[in-house]
């Protein structure tokens, strides 16, 4: 198959460990999809949620869709907003928190090799 598309209602939710307040759906990659090398998730963060400080487990691109989060890292930490992007290596310790009163969702690009 060279095209496979996944409609929003049928992308499939999951609940990654240390997250409070937010609502991923996972776009392409994942046991039930061809996708090898790379998964694509879409994450919605509540006012006040949380992504805990873990390292990340491959190299991962965020990408903001709408709302502002901040992103903290290896002791900086940067506001994101809409179409801004971050890439984090492997093994970066990071947090993810929505500190404002409006939703946020951002796309979440992340290596599997």
């Amino acid at each position: 198959m060279t095209m496979r598309v996944t409609r929003i209602g049928d992308a499939e939710p999951f609940t990654p460990v240390g997250h409070a307040g937010v609502g991923p759906v996972r776009l392409q990659g994942g046991a039930s999809t061809p996708t090898t090398d790379f998964t694509v998730a879409l994450s919605h963060y509540l006012p006040g949620a949380l992504a805990e400080l873990a390292p990340q487990e491959a190299e991962t691109v965020y990408v903001l869709v709408s709302g502002e989060l901040v992103m903290a890292a290896e002791g900086a930490e940067e506001v994101l907003g809409p179409l801004d992007s971050v890439h984090f290596t492997t093994g970066t310790l990071r947090t993810v928190e929505n500190r404002t009163n409006l939703p946020a969702s951002m796309l979440v690009i992340r290596a599997t090799s």
